[in-house]
């Protein structure tokens, strides 16, 4: 019997004792194909799931290297019904595969006749499958590549789409090469995105996911759509694109509610692509605007609806999504493997900060004792408001500004969901807010400011989960969220952890009201941060503040 580190259920989780000397190659040999769920000091638990077999199945590894990497690194047998089941389950990827014929154009070829038919039969891909052209293949409707490949992952059939890319419009685009270049994981994120030909690159926030955007830029040398989460984070892509590449200005297009352009490099936000007048979709003809040969999907966890629907269609273009956390809280990770396209390339955040590209952070959980008349408040208030209450209790703002004075010299952001706390705390710090309606124009001021040291603390509506360039930011305090959001909690702690010029630690502070829901909703919300190997420290608001607690009138 092996001591190895590894404890395999036949619940199909797996047990990795993290002190054991072989945790390491452990890790690296299950990380393909088994998914993280909790990570704390001692004993980290992964699962295997349909969806993270077969995107290790879609990634090139077989069946045989994984029940190889099971039974090679388990301290005691591996239950022999889930060896099997893993092989089962990863021989289901590929029976059915997407082919461009040189006849008949796009067909769905069955490398198993009976899942053909069984699949044929189905009503849900009613509409998307043509005629029959021989025992092995049918005919696709050309519209319906995207479509057939959810509907196919929903029936446990998920197809292997080797139907090819269009090339698109060239254009000329190579990295400036002025004393910089790619790190490592950078070039290997890219290479094992151009290797697949689409799908999803997983990076910590800070390690440079727009360079490796860039880089698959110049390795595509075509015409490129850039999806962005809002105008703010577009024109910081506008602006590595043009340090670190040879696109001059006139290439590059904005295309949000302030600008309509479409160039060559074109940046469109999510939100004015999901715009509707009168019911429809206004927008949509920028997807064929220009014949794309890229298409780029910033923080594609957050992808909306409609955009998925749109990218349906856009199954011939290359298609490359960028993302902190692969995790979402509507659970359509399925919609991305299919629509997008597997997990190209992964990197867990303790190894990028091992590596000193990204700041170390403390995590802290500081809970606060509500009044007595909050609590009555908390108490009397219907279910639905209960969070709010608690959530945006006025106690909290000393210990906020206690915070605040633990770090002085220090840049702090203090994030929350609620506007009229953001005001209160606005007030309370003395300090600007960026929320929704705050125009771009003055974002840009007032990051400017932040960025160059005048403006000291700034605070943050949900506008600062995402996509915004503060490197100088070393301290994050977050008061309010998304309920038990998990990709919001590693976002937010993702805005402070550019690396420091002196590698000083980076402060993550979240200030939760005790014996409320809000408690119960940030232990949800660290569950990410904490699979990926960060600890929270919980300490009372007394041991910020100091007794008494103060009250605010």
């Amino acid at each position: 019997m092996s001591a190895g580190p590894l404890i395999v259920q036949s619940d199909k989780t797996l047990l990795l004792e993290v002190d054991h000397p072989d945790a390491q190659a452990c890790r690296m040999a299950i990380a393909p194909f088994a998914e993280l769920e909790r990570s704390p000091e001692h004993v980290h638990t992964y699962r295997l799931t349909p969806l993270g077999l077969w995107n290790s199945r879609a990634a090139g590894h077989d069946a045989e290297s994984v029940v190889d990497a099971l039974i090679k690194f388990s301290r005691y047998p591996v239950p022999h019904a889930l060896l099997v089941d893993v092989a089962e389950t990863m021989d289901r990827y590929g029976r059915l595969q997407l082919l461009n014929d040189p006849v008949h154009g796009l067909v769905l070829r069955g490398l198993d006749k009976i899942v053909l038919i069984e699949v044929a039969k189905s009503k849900k891909l009613a509409g998307m499958l043509g005629s029959r052209i021989d025992d092995e293949t049918i005919a696709v409707h050309g519209s319906e590549r995207g479509r057939l490949k959810q509907a196919l992952l929903k029936l446990g059939w998920p197809a292997e789409d080797l139907a090819g890319y269009v090339d698109g419009e060239s254009h000329d685009i190579a990295l400036a090469e002025d004393g910089w270049t790619l790190r490592s994981y950078q070039q290997e994120a890219v290479d094992g995105f151009w290797a697949g030909g689409s799908g999803v690159v997983v990076l910590p926030c800070g390690a440079g996911k727009t360079l490796v955007g860039a880089a698959a830029m110049a390795t595509a040398k075509a015409t490129t759509l850039i999806l962005v989460t809002n105008t703010v984070a577009g024109r910081q892509w506008k602006r590595e694109l043009l340090a670190r590449t040879t696109l001059t200005e006139e290439e590059i297009g904005e295309y949000s509610g302030e600008r309509k352009e479409i160039r060559p490099v074109t940046i469109a936000t999510y939100q004015v692509l999901t715009s509707r007048r009168g019911g429809a979709f206004t927008h949509l003809d920028l997807f064929g605007a220009r014949d794309w040969g890229l298409v780029i999907y910033d923080e594609v966890h957050l992808l909306p609806a409609p955009i998925f629907r749109f990218t349906a269609d856009l199954q011939a273009r290359r298609r490359l999504g960028l993302t902190a956390t692969l995790v979402r809280e509507d659970g359509r990770e399925g919609d991305v493997f299919s629509l997008i396209g597997p997990k190209r390339y992964d990197a867990p955040w303790k190894d990028i900060e091992s590596q000193g590209w990204i700041a170390p952070a403390e995590c802290v959980e500081v809970r606060v004792t509500l009044t007595d008349a909050e609590r009555m408040s908390y108490a009397v208030t219907e279910a639905e408001e209960r969070y709010r209450v608690a959530a945006t209790a006025r106690t909290k703002l000393p210990v906020v500004k206690a915070l605040v004075n633990r770090h002085p010299g220090e840049q702090v952001l203090v994030i929350g969901g609620f506007l009229d706390q953001l005001h209160e705390l606005g007030e309370f710090l003395d300090a600007p807010i960026v929320q929704g309606s705050t125009t771009n124009k003055e974002r840009e001021r007032l990051f400017d400011a932040f960025r160059d040291g005048s403006v000291r603390t700034l605070v943050l509506s949900k506008v600062g989960n995402f996509s915004i360039d503060l490197p100088e930011a070393a301290v994050a305090i977050q008061v309010s969220g998304t309920f038990g959001s998990r990709q919001e909690e590693a976002q937010r702690l993702g805005r402070v952890l550019r690396p420091k010029g002196d590698g000083r630690q980076a402060h993550f502070y979240t200030v939760v009201s005790r014996d409320t829901i809000d408690t119960e909703y940030a232990a949800h919300r660290q569950r990410f941060l904490a699979e990926q190997g960060y600890a929270y420290k919980i300490i009372d608001a007394d041991d910020v503040l100091g007794p008494p607690l103060p009250q605010v009138d």
